[in-house]
């Protein structure tokens, strides 16, 4: 099989989808890889590394999208990306699709094989590819928040995790799950005041097994979560449902119950994200006010840390990677029904029955 593996695009993305040592594995198993000329730059590979791998440095993303029968990618395709896919070729990576629905149009028309690193399952029905991103945004949106909470960046001007004599400032997760738990080990971890909100009561009983003493775990509910957000310097959005737009949490009427100048993280921005009043930013431009509370939406948090990031998914992909090379794709997804829950979208079929609702779309199940 021949794989393109192509420069991102989208503003301030330093990730790469595949590592020279993954171009060394799918050419020893006979396949061609073609990557796109300073693709690994922003994650500290060079073109010699790839050439010293096997790959084939291609100067622009044209000849790769022409030839390649997959395409290997970190973020969704930009629209002018949209427009070099063709049909029945495969497309390997993240969309998000619930949360844009030109370019859930777009990939439909293109005819192409979308398969998304967010739906795909493993034997016990976890994300294995949104995992490792998720631990990284987790770690992350602390640090963000951190940073935003300081007076200059027009937050309160709070230390997270105060000093003696003065109290730390209180962090209010949204979820439990992978983001929420990193968030909420990296915020005790520098001595703020935690707690981590979620509907499963399974999972807080788990967090409450293994968090610091300073995480309080609570059911969330409505009522519950504005009387949090009342007190909260940092909220962090760590809300998801699985190839579905994110539920609303946080009203615009909430913002009015928090205090000026604090900060909400909205990690599931690129699902819609939980905060009523957040919207997709960028590194350049990460942060907006509105009625007082700082709004962070960058919506590739990871691709500031782009050589952590890079090896982080891609250790979690290149299986993935090697078995659609060896087998095909629709071979893949017969031995892998895992594999076969990534595939949203194939030849003009929508088959993500959550993005079909979001749009009023029509859906087909895809059967391997």
């Amino acid at each position: 099989m021949i794989i393109g593996v192509v420069t991102e695009i989208k503003p301030h993305e330093y990730r790469v989808s595949m590592i020279p040592s993954g171009v060394a594995e799918l050419t020893r198993a006979g396949h061609k890889v073609l990557v796109q000329k300073d693709a690994g730059t922003g994650s500290g590979f060079s073109d010699a590394e790839y050439v010293a791998a096997g790959a084939k440095i291609i100067d622009g993303p044209g000849e790769i999208f022409a030839k390649a029968e997959m395409i290997v990618k970190v973020k969704e395709p930009q629209p002018v990306e949209c427009r070099m896919l063709r049909r029945g070729q495969v497309l390997f990576t993240y969309f998000h699709f619930a949360a844009d629905r030109e370019l859930t149009e777009n990939v439909l028309k293109s005819g192409c094989v979308a398969i998304a690193y967010e739906t795909v399952r493993d034997r016990e029905g976890r994300l294995p590819l949104l995992t490792p991103m998720s631990e990284v945004a987790g770690k992350m949106s602390v640090q963000e928040g951190a940073k935003y909470l300081e007076r200059p960046m027009m937050g309160r001007g709070i230390l997270l995790g105060g000093v003696p004599g003065v109290e730390p400032a209180k962090v209010v997760i949204l979820g439990g799950g992978v983001v929420g738990t990193n968030a909420a080990k990296i915020a005790a971890g520098l001595g703020a005041q935690v707690v981590v909100m979620d509907v499963n009561l399974d999972r807080l009983r788990y967090l409450s097994d293994v968090m610091p003493a300073n995480v309080q775990l609570l059911f969330s509910d409505a009522a519950r979560i504005r009387e949090q957000i009342k007190q909260a310097d940092l909220v962090i959005g760590a809300v998801l449902i699985p190839g579905a737009k994110c539920p609303i949490l946080v009203s615009r009427a909430d913002l009015e119950l928090m205090k000026p100048g604090a900060v909400i993280v909205d990690v599931g921005v690129d699902q819609g994200g939980c905060c009523e009043t957040i919207r997709p930013t960028t590194h350049d431009n990460p942060t907006y006010i509105v009625d007082g509370i700082v709004h962070y939406g960058v919506a590739n948090m990871p691709g500031a840390v782009g050589r952590t990031s890079t090896f982080a998914l891609t250790n979690a992909t290149m299986p993935y990677v090697l078995k659609l090379a060896e087998l095909g794709w629709r071979e893949a997804t017969k031995a892998d029904p895992g594999l076969a829950h990534g595939v949203d979208a194939y030849e003009g079929f929508l088959c993500n029955k959550d993005v079909a609702k979001t749009f009023s779309l029509e859906y087909r199940p895809y059967q391997p």
